[in-house]
């Protein structure tokens, strides 16, 4: 059995925010945005941010940048060509 995977998108994330800001339980925020309880949890960990007093919490826009940054400085994957290697 496979399944694919996605990101969660923009719109996601403020769905997010505004569920756990209603009071929400994690389980619930899942079920409503239609996901699985551990990608909410994972989210959470990645982009709960504890120590900045100006964005304590938890919010969508500044997740998504988060997961912008992170993403455009991953390592990236070099392929070498035969010339290349040569060298």
């Amino acid at each position: 059995m496979s399944k694919n995977y996605t990101h969660l998108s923009l719109g996601q994330r403020y769905q997010i925010e505004a569920y756990l800001k209603a009071g929400k339980k994690q389980k619930d925020v899942a079920l409503l945005v239609g996901v699985s309880p551990s990608t909410i949890s994972r989210e959470l960990c990645r982009n709960y941010s504890k120590f900045d007093p100006l964005k304590r919490g938890y919010s969508g826009s500044f997740a998504q940048q988060k997961t912008n940054y992170r993403h455009h400085n991953k390592p990236k994957r070099v392929i070498l060509d035969d010339e290349i290697k040569q060298k």
